[in-house]
């Protein structure tokens, strides 16, 4: 259903009128074909199943194609897609989404510029003046607030049509803020500010790691750094996805279990947990798409039936493609879905057969950022064909100062705004932690061939799948295998009791 969706939305973006067109229609004739077969089988055979599902893939499939088609079609019509059509310049009011980022400026007298989003609720243009309903990137002197609704003026750029953003708003002077930001935009900055400040006071990879692994903040991360975690296979410990959520949820469900809390406040904890992580990262939409990844494949998992966790997190996923379809041609949300999918399934495999030797909550904390791993590879080749060839021993090195580096920078983020010193304690805590996963990042990045070219295109991507799975399938097996044999060892063992 999720493939079918991801299929529909990205071909409803990126296809013209005609095409959708006649896949939509060819969609609508193929489903009663399906449906006809399905009535037609046995409902115990095997292609009964098979052709259900497909039945149904196909069915989401031309839903997500015509969705996918309006929006595209509402979000560059009106008065905004008439000024993008014409180049023209025009003033937009909306809500900044989220945080500016420093670039330098265009002219040498200028001030430097920040790059922000805008959800855009008004365009004025020639002296007209309507509704909108699409997200623009604006580039501007000045800062502004998260959260706030401003106006600003400037030149309209087309974007491409798979990006989320209609279009590039090139401004010469600052925003005007129109109003605020609400309550919990300025909770969260307020924690994040008071979070910086003590963190400022840590040595320099410490610092800011705790700030990357606690609220998903690398903007601080120096560029040495953000190499060798990319070389070593460690930036998803630092990147604000469906795994970093899954990954700070299990801690919290393995704490939860470890005080043998039943099936329902567990989930609750995970809830309160990811709700408290939303609010200090901020609701960007970004981190609010991880944020439901993550904690409902969890959740799923946490059910007390494994199996409902890939449907669960299957339905999210169509969800989420069909309110945004763009999200189709994210690399950001491709990794948060593949990695809560293999955390939910690999890793939850993992944690049942680690468990009698490592226990629960370690095999748990060793597991999650294991099966991410093992699943973003493939993912990760759409942005550079290489691969980190120490990337799993870094992920096996790092996993132990995982959930201290973690936990214990949540709580700092936590006490900052409240007790500085209390803070300071518990930030020297997790910046040691931290300081461990930059050491190994930088020593598995400064090892002899540490990336290794790989094969560019979708021959590669196949070929890293197929890697990641029978490394996956050998690391489950190996530890079956011992367990089986154990097994034909007490049975080949006479019972002393008929010895008697």
């Amino acid at each position: 259903m999720a493939v079918g969706c991801w299929a529909g939305a990205a071909l409803g973006v990126a296809g013209g009128p005609t095409a959708v067109r006649w896949i939509g229609t060819a969609a609508v004739v193929l489903v009663p074909v399906l449906v006809v077969a399905t009535r037609c089988r046995r409902p115990r055979r095997p292609g009964h199943r098979v052709s259900a599902t497909v039945a149904l893939a196909v069915l989401v499939l031309a839903l997500a194609l015509l969705d996918a088609s309006a929006q595209r079609g509402l979000r560059t019509g009106g008065l905004l897609g008439t000024a993008l059509r014409e180049g023209a310049t025009a003033t937009v009011t909306g809500r900044v989404v989220d945080r500016p980022v420093p670039m330098d400026a265009r002219w040498s007298d200028g001030e430097p510029d920040r790059r922000y989003t805008v959800s855009v609720r008004w365009v004025e243009s020639r002296g007209r003046r309507s509704g909108a309903a699409a997200s623009v990137v604006v580039v501007a002197p000045g800062d502004v607030p998260p959260g706030s609704i401003v106006r600003v003026t400037g030149r309209l750029t087309r974007s491409d049509v798979t990006d989320s953003t209609v279009a590039t708003l090139a401004a010469r002077s600052a925003a005007e803020v129109v109003a605020p930001p609400g309550w919990p935009d300025r909770a969260a900055e307020r924690v994040r500010a008071a979070t910086r400040r003590i963190a400022s006071r840590l040595p320099a990879d410490a610092g800011v790691l705790l700030l990357g692994m606690a609220l998903g903040d690398s903007s601080r991360v120096p560029d040495d750094l953000s190499e060798a975690m990319r070389t070593a296979g460690l930036t998803h410990l630092i990147a604000v996805s469906g795994s970093h959520f899954a990954l700070i949820g299990a801690i919290a469900a393995a704490a939860a279990a470890a005080c043998r809390l039943p099936v329902a406040l567990r989930a609750g904890v995970v809830l309160l947990t990811g709700a408290a992580l939303l609010l200090l990262v901020g609701p960007q939409p970004s981190v609010l798409r991880a944020a439901v990844t993550g904690v409902v494949g969890l959740l799923g998992l946490l059910s007390g039936r494994p199996a409902r966790a890939p449907a669960a997190l299957a339905t999210t996923v169509t969800a989420l493609l069909l309110t945004d379809p763009w999200l189709a041609f994210q690399v950001g949300f491709a990794l948060s879905v593949v990695a809560t999918a293999a955390i939910v399934v690999l890793g939850g495999a993992w944690v049942r057969v680690w468990s009698p030797r490592l226990g629960r909550p370690l095999a748990s904390a060793v597991a999650a950022p294991l099966a991410a791993q093992l699943a973003c590879a493939p993912v990760l080749l759409v942005l550079r064909p290489s691969v980190g060839t120490y990337a799993l021993l870094a992920n096996l090195a790092a996993a132990p100062a995982v959930p201290p580096a973690t936990v214990l920078g949540l709580l700092t983020a936590v006490v900052a705004p409240w007790s500085p010193h209390s803070a300071l304690l518990l930030a020297q805590l997790a910046g040691a932690a931290c300081w461990w996963v930059a050491a190994v990042a930088r020593v598995a990045a400064a090892a002899p061939g540490a990336r290794l070219a790989w094969a560019p295109g979708a021959g590669g991507i196949v070929a890293m799948a197929g890697v990641s799975a029978a490394v996956g399938a050998l690391m489950l097996s190996a530890r079956r295998r011992r367990c089986l044999r154990r097994r034909a060892s007490r049975a080949s063992r006479p019972d002393r009791r008929d010895g008697g």
